[in-house]
């Protein structure tokens, strides 16, 4: 089965041509080497696939014959991705909610309140 196929029978894209796009763009690697979409798949091959800023590492355990349910998806993968890379990712969400960079607009009232808090206290 083609790769781009196997990512989206296996649910990890919503549809096939964003599937593809994403194998094009180099996204997803199969054992180590980028690939193309018409890249077949076999079983025990490593896939890794970079997906909302985080390393998803696959492993192939069978071909589905078409999309499968979310319920049945572990039978045709398993998932090795550590659990660091997630910790990173919120990591990373926390620190943009939490960034305005200098100069954009007027401070929030939150950023007011910080900084007649901070005035007061030298005083």
């Amino acid at each position: 089965m083609r790769i781009d196929k196997y990512l989206w029978c296996t649910r990890y894209f919503k549809t096939r041509s964003i599937a593809s796009n994403a194998v094009k763009k180099g996204h997803v690697k199969v054992n180590g080497n980028a690939v193309k979409p018409s890249r077949d798949v076999y079983p025990m091959d490593k896939i890794v696939v970079r997906k909302n800023q985080i390393d998803y590492q696959l492993t192939v355990l069978d071909v589905p014959e078409s999309r499968v349910g979310a319920k049945l998806v572990d039978i045709y993968r398993k998932d090795t991705t550590p659990k660091e890379a997630f910790e990173h990712n919120e990591l990373l969400q926390y620190a943009k909610k939490h960034y305005r960079k200098k100069g954009l607009g007027r401070p929030t009232k939150k950023d007011r309140r910080d900084l007649d808090d901070f005035l007061d206290e030298s005083e």
